[in-house]
Parts: structure tokens; C-alpha cells; sequence
């Protein structure tokens, strides 16, 4: 395999920015290197802001960028990525170097088509209508409520555990007695894990809905930080929850094993998604659909729904667009790019799953407030209107899909 070897150093030394510090050598030498892919785009918007001694850019080609990273430096890489691309993490990280070069290689969207076996016709209006009309929106309130009274839900954190923890349980209530139901914890090298809930099928092809569980705020993120996260992504959690409650209520068996994931690390680069969208792969699970819920309560553009179309698949793409028409006629919904790893579908598009994410608002309308301590549920208007919407598309989504 062979690999172009850059030595383009970027300096952080002369950041414009003056709300990002440097860092200092002592921390460097003691750093240990890992490695992250980024678009391409990083590098010519950063070539004289960022980390003397800190990034290398390994390889570049057209769409993505392989570094290898100073560890220390991943907090503010992160705070960069969202402040200048708005993009959450922004980066993804790997294992090693093997990884990393697997990733940038890779074609940037490889899911061009969605599964030949699915059948993204509509059929079950009745039970869509049904489920649909049974959301509540306190229910996402209480929840997102919950979860951004935390200080922060941080991957690192004793908070990061304990929400996670308490989403382990929320979900583990609902699923009440049902044998054919398993939530289990995915427990990572650090200490956050994610969350998993299992509804098993009557056959092996899976649905995932997920969204990441972990919160971040300024450069530092850490561990001690208030970073509330009551839109990202506490939101997310929430509606992904009422989806749980109201097919919980009507007692529905699936089709399919359906599977609703609250991923860890996602700030810190997908890692808790690209750890388990590899793992799936390296199984050979059949995943025939993924949708990730990552922002849903902030209303930011004059459309309700946009639905992201870069490095997400087509054909599901469509079919949700076909879902908002057929049930939700009176939103209007748009499309838009996020750009390279912005979020963790980008993790399950990457091992060759069909993935979407429908989003809150155009990006660049997006809620100013996240990845600060003013990530409220006061800034969401103490409501849960917009979330709404975003529930009752997943539950349409997921029934029609579980055929």
C-alpha cells in the first residue's frame, strides 16, 4: 500500500485566534501521537493558524487528509473544527496508522446504493398514522430536561458515565419485561460507554437508530467543564427515547432486529461510533438502514427538516424525503452538505452501511449555543416543538423499513 509522505507542519504558535491557547513544548513531549483523518478542507484553511510541533499532515488527497496528532492538541482540534466548519467532532480517530490509511483511501461515500433488498415503497399508513399521533412532547422535554442537568456528559468524565448510566436505565425500564429486548452497555477503552438497546426480529437484517450521548464545551472540553449539551445532543437521546416509549406502548414486534444506540466519544472524534460500525462490519452484520439523530430541537432555518447528503446515502435519502411528504406534508424540508465527519453516520457510511441524518436547520443556521455552557433547554425555548417532527419521522421510517 503505498502512501504519499507530507511533512507539512501547521503552527499553532501563530494561532489567530485568540481565544485558543498555545501549547506548550513540555506538553508535546509528553503527548502521545495518534492519528485522525479530516476533509481536505482543513488544510488550506488552517495551513498558518494551527499546532507547530503538534499536527503532520501525513497524506492529502482531494476530500480527506490523514494527521497524526499530538494528543494534547485534540481538544482544540475539535473546538477548531466547530468553530470554523461547524462540524461535531469534525474528525475521526483511529486506531493506528493501518486504520487511518484504510480510512483516506477508502472512496469518500461508498455506499452509492442502499441494499438491493430493500423496498422503500410506502405500505403501512395506518400504523405510521397511529404511532405518529401518540408522541408526546413532554416526554422529549423531561428527557432532554434530564440529561442537561448533568455538568457535562464528557467521555472522560464520572458525568460522562453517570448519564450514559442513566440512559442504560431509562431504556431498560421502558423495555419492562420483554424477553425478546436486551440493553447492554458497549464498554470502551475509556470510560464512557455507549448504549445499546436490542430488539430482537424475526430475522438477522438490522435498523440501527442512534445518536451520540456525550456532551463537550470550549477547547478544553474536559472533564470538569459545564457543558449542558441540551441540543447536542441531548435532544437527539430524547427523541430516540419517545421513538423507544411509543413503540414500547403498543407492545410492536419487529420484522427486523431493531437496534437504538446512544454512542459515546462522539466529540472526540466518533469514536464510539466507528468502533461499533467496524465491529458490525468486521461480524458481517446486516445493517440495511442507519439513521442518526444528532441535533433536533433547535429550528434554526425556515425549513423544518434538512436532510444532510454528503457522505450519507442516496436511495435512503429519498425515502425519507418520501416519508416527509406522505406524513408530515405540512413541514418543509431542504437538503444540505455538513462536510467530512461531522457527525456519526459518517462512521457506519465508512464501513459500508446505508446511513442518513436528518438535522435541525441548515448549516449555516445551526445553534450558536453549542459546545458552550449556554447549551440550554432555555435556549431551546422550554420546548420540545421541533423535536417533534424529527420522532415522528423516525417512527415513520422505521416501520416502513421494518417490512
Amino acid at each position: 500500500m503505498k502512501l504519499a509522505i507530507g511533512l507539512l507542519v501547521l503552527s499553532l504558535s501563530v494561532f489567530s485566534h485568540t481565544d485558543y491557547p498555545k501549547i506548550s513544548q513540555e506538553e508535546l513531549r509528553n503527548s502521545e501521537n495518534i492519528f485522525v483523518t479530516v476533509g481536505s478542507d482543513f488544510i488550506s484553511h488552517s495551513r498558518e493558524s494551527i499546532f507547530m510541533g503538534a499536527i503532520e499532515v501525513i497524506h492529502i488527497n482531494e476530500e480527506k487528509s490523514l494527521l497524526k496528532v499530538k494528543e494534547a492538541a485534540l481538544p482544540i482540534l475539535s473546538e477548531f473544527m466547530h468553530k470554523e466548519f461547524k462540524r461535531c467532532g469534525g474528525f475521526i480517530r483511529h486506531k493506528n496508522i493501518t486504520k487511518a490509511i484504510d480510512m483516506v483511501e477508502s472512496p469518500s461515500n461508498p455506499v452509492s446504493f442502499a441494499p438491493m433488498f430493500n423496498d422503500y415503497s410506502l405500505t403501512e399508513a395506518p400504523l405510521v398514522n397511529n404511532f405518529m399521533g401518540q408522541v408526546n412532547e413532554a416526554n422529549i422535554s423531561n428527557m432532554i430536561i434530564k440529561l442537561s442537568s448533568y455538568r457535562n456528559r464528557y467521555y472522560k468524565s464520572k458525568y460522562g458515565v453517570e448519564s450514559s448510566e442513566w440512559i442504560y436505565e431509562r431504556w431498560k425500564e421502558l423495555a419492562g419485561t420483554r424477553t425478546d429486548i436486551e440493553v447492554k452497555k458497549w464498554q470502551h477503552r475509556w470510560p464512557q460507554p455507549s448504549v445499546i438497546m436490542e430488539i430482537k426480529g424475526k430475522s438477522d437484517e438490522i435498523i440501527v437508530i442512534g445518536g451520540h450521548a456525550d456532551s463537550t464545551a470550549g477547547f478544553m472540553g474536559g472533564k470538569y467543564v459545564k457543558a449542558p449539551g441540551a441540543d447536542d445532543n441531548a435532544s437527539g437521546i430524547a427523541t430516540i427515547t419517545e421513538v423507544i416509549r411509543v413503540l414500547m406502548e403498543n407492545n410492536y414486534r419487529p420484522e427486523k432486529t431493531l437496534m437504538f444506540m446512544g454512542y459515546a466519544a462522539e466529540e472526540a472524534g466518533l469514536l464510539g461510533s466507528n468502533e461499533i460500525a467496524s465491529k458490525f462490519k468486521e461480524q458481517g452484520k446486516d445493517v440495511v438502514g442507519v439513521l442518526q439523530l444528532d441535533m433536533t430541537n433547535l429550528k434554526g432555518s425556515d425549513v423544518d427538516i434538512v436532510l444532510i447528503t454528503d457522505y450519507t446515502n442516496e436511495q435512503q435519502n429519498m425515502f425519507l424525503g418520501n416519508l416527509i411528504d406522505q406524513y408530515l406534508p405540512n413541514l418543509k424540508w431542504d437538503t444540505d452538505k455538513c462536510g467530512y465527519a461531522c457527525s456519526d453516520h459518517a462512521s457506519w457510511t465508512a464501513n459500508g452501511f446505508a446511513a442518513s441524518t436528518p438535522f435541525e436547520s441548515k448549516k449555516r443556521d445551526m445553534n450558536s449555543k453549542i459546545h458552550t455552557r449556554h447549551d440550554t433547554f432555555k435556549t431551546l425555548k422550554n420546548n420540545s416543538l421541533h423535536a417533534v417532527k424529527f420522532t415522528k419521522l423516525s417512527l415513520a421510517y422505521l416501520i416502513e423499513l421494518d417490512r
